[in-house]
């Protein structure tokens, strides 16, 4: 099996990746056994502080950093379980010691596996105004849709004051299910929980629309090239 370099941003997030793996592992390969896992994580106001200022040079540098330092210790390929930070992808593949697996590309096999054509986004308010599903999705032949703009930035208030601090909480569930009902009547037939703590605040049996679990769908993809 190879070993699996998971470069962390936010906490939350990538204790769901990392527990998926640990989990789902079993199912293939029996009772506690999962491939060999490493992470390593800058601080997230390291992130933000680049984020911010749309400095995406700096966000790589630090997923660089990261990779260079799972590489020493034996990952074979990364994979990172924050969708925002993907918007510096294309810097950071080429220079990377091992290859990634792009979170985006996770999602848009799984929603083309459903059949669905048009999908909403959630996230950040980086993530649901830039450029990487739009630019992913369109190669499934997906089209994206993002909430209004004053649901944009309460999802984003969300997300920064409550989830990354493991604040979940029913009120925000609740306002997450309205802004999806917002996009299923407009035509939007899946919805991409991308942000990788939304799947820890929305409960799929209950949200408006068929969810695409970004966490968990990547961690899925890091177990089947694991095992390729």
């Amino acid at each position: 099996m190879k070993h699996i370099g998971i470069v962390a941003c936010s906490a939350e997030g990538a204790a769901l990746c990392y527990r998926t793996i640990c989990v789902e592992s079993q199912q293939l390969l029996g009772e506690h056994r999962h491939p060999e896992i490493s992470m390593h994580t800058h601080p997230l106001a390291d992130y933000m502080a680049h984020i911010r200022s749309a400095n995406w040079a700096g966000v790589a540098a630090l997923l660089l950093s990261s990779a260079r330092k799972l590489a020493a210790i034996g990952a074979q390929f990364a994979i990172c379980p924050d969708n925002t930070i993907h918007q510096a992808f294309d810097l950071v593949a080429p220079a990377s010691p091992i290859s990634w697996l792009h979170t985006a590309d996770s999602v848009g096999m799984e929603a083309q596996a459903r059949g669905f054509q048009k999908v909403g986004i959630t996230g950040t308010e980086y993530l649901m105004t830039g450029p990487v599903y739009p630019e992913a999705l369109r190669r499934f032949n997906i089209v994206c849709q993002v909430p209004e703009e004053p649901d944009q930035k309460r999802i984003n208030e969300i997300i920064f004051k409550e989830l990354t601090n493991g604040l979940f909480t029913e009120e925000s569930r609740l306002y997450f299910n309205t802004v999806v009902q917002k996009m299923k009547d407009t035509g939007c037939n899946g919805v991409v929980l991308g942000c990788t703590e939304v799947p820890l605040l929305v409960d799929p049996d209950d949200c408006p629309l068929p969810t695409l679990d970004s966490t968990r769908l990547l961690a899925r993809s890091a177990i089947r090239e694991s095992l390729r």
